[in-house]
């Protein structure tokens, strides 16, 4: 049985939102939908994580529900035709007070921009399409001179090069969204445009108080975000490598090497990473991928992300099945040649058992050659623990919690299933999650398998044991 170990994420739009197409993305190979607060109603992103979730139970297996919040609009009003040329020296105006565009300046849905930036700034619209450097500011009014021809229209974002806007990452839209990912029982809640690590706790404590459970994803996408990466990731259960505003302001050739950089510290510290932001661009109009497109999405596997991200590709394309399955395709061949020890790292102390049981684990499942290990879990922590080290055999994740099984979509390599034996004997449970396994077709008589469990049997983060045993032997 082959088995992808890198999780897709594939994010839902007027594209993707059918019963049809849904079941046909999920078939190609989606483990996880990301719902985009930034567009729709509460009540629609309600509506299709219902339909996902009655999906999923239909096939009998879990998919991950991701929100993914708006974060603060730094944004242009709207022009009077919808757009403008711009040329380079042109001087243009950004204008907290104006209504209505024209050809001289633009208002600001930001109306704190002017208190973020002086003369010499330099300004990135539309994702680095247009730029502009900053003359001067006057009261409501930032004078600019254009750096580059191109084509400015309506509602389009403002980054300032090299960081500095000073917008909360939380809006009072977000705090709103937080509260509708609580009621639809959402996996996980993406907080954008993130600065440092209170953004991230504050988003936490909001869920919380909502009644949600869902886990934090950090999208790292500001400048101050990457000088603080070590303490967000510490407080975060994920990030995200959000490639497109990062860019933007930390400049393009930077990115490769900070995703490096993000995806090696995140394993480090035992927390998930996903990568994001046109890995499948071309799909939006084409159904199949530019060959540097494939070789992005290659790379981030190899770099060791849990996680690739379609977002317009699945959204509003024309091809969102197709983009799943390329996605897919790519990511099983590149696992192929995967060095499996290139994210192995030699453990120092550890102070907890389920931490030393799952180290255990790793070094066994890769001299001893095992098929496969079954971590039975509760919290799904021994299971994260034994993913960030990549080992050769799956991981499965058998647990009695809803909740553990959606959130382990996103873990690389490991593959969570419903398991419900009540028994208190270890050795009965053991057995019966061998049983479970083999019906299921993911071992078959003579495998070698490692099984952990924790004791008193049913206590969330108490793996404190380590078996391995040949099937039916």
């Amino acid at each position: 049985m082959i088995r992808r170990k890198t999780k897709i994420i594939a994010t839902i739009g007027p594209a993707s939102s059918s019963r049809e197409v849904l079941e046909r993305m999920i078939d190609a190979g989606v483990d996880l939908v990301r719902l985009n607060f930034s567009h729709g109603t509460a009540e629609q992103h309600i509506s299709i994580a219902n339909l996902v979730r009655e999906i999923a139970a239909g096939l009998r297996r879990p998919i991950g529900v991701l929100c993914d919040l708006q974060g603060p609009k730094i944004r242009i009003g709207k022009f009077e035709n919808g757009k403008i040329t711009l040329k380079v020296g042109d001087k243009f105006v950004l204008d907290a007070n104006c209504k209505l565009g024209n050809q001289e300046r633009v208002g600001l849905d930001y109306k704190l921009l002017t208190d973020d930036v002086e003369a010499g700034a330099v300004l990135v619209l539309d994702d680095g399409r247009m730029v502009m450097t900053v003359d001067d500011v006057r009261g409501d009014e930032i004078f600019c001179t254009v750096n580059q021809n191109g084509e400015l229209s309506n509602n389009k974002g403002i980054n300032r090069q090299g960081g500095g806007l000073s917008a909360a990452a939380l809006t009072e839209k977000d705090r709103e969204d937080i509260k509708t990912a609580a009621a639809m029982e959402a996996d996980y809640v993406a907080v954008s445009f993130p600065r440092n690590a209170a953004d991230i706790e504050l988003a936490r404590r909001l869920v919380r108080k909502a009644g949600g459970y869902a886990s934090i994803i950090a999208k790292i996408e500001r400048a101050e975000a990457v000088e603080a990466l070590a303490e967000i990731i510490e407080v975060s259960d994920a990030i995200m490598v959000a490639r497109g505003d990062l860019g933007v302001e930390v400049g393009d050739a930077a990115v490769p090497g900070l995703q490096k950089r993000m995806i090696r510290e995140a394993r480090s510290r035992n927390k998930l990473v996903i990568t994001a932001t046109q890995m499948m661009e071309s799909m939006i109009s084409s159904p199949i991928p530019t060959r540097a497109e494939v070789s992005d999405v290659a790379n981030a596997v190899l770099d060791g992300t849990d996680a690739v991200m379609l977002s317009a590709e699945s959204a509003v394309g024309k091809y969102p099945v197709e983009a799943v399955a390329a996605v897919d395709r790519v990511c099983l061949e590149a696992e192929r040649d995967f060095d499996s020890h290139s994210l192995y790292t030699e453990a120092g102390e550890v102070d907890r058992a389920d931490e030393a049981i799952a180290l255990a684990a790793i070094y066994t499942a890769d001299r001893l050659k095992v098929d496969a290990i079954a971590s039975l879990t509760q919290s799904g922590t021994t299971a994260k623990l034994m993913s960030r080290s990549n080992t050769l055999p799956p991981i499965f994740a058998l647990s009695p919690e809803k909740e553990t099984r959606r959130k382990l979509t996103l873990y690389r390599g490991v593959y969570p299933f419903l398991f419900e034996e009540q028994s208190k004997d270890r050795d009965v449970i053991l057995q019966a999650a061998e049983d479970d396994l083999r019906r299921r077709g993911a071992v078959k008589n003579g495998d070698l398998i490692l099984l952990t469990i924790g004791e008193p049997i049913g206590q969330a983060g108490g793996t404190n044991t380590l078996k391995i045993v040949k099937v039916g032997g």
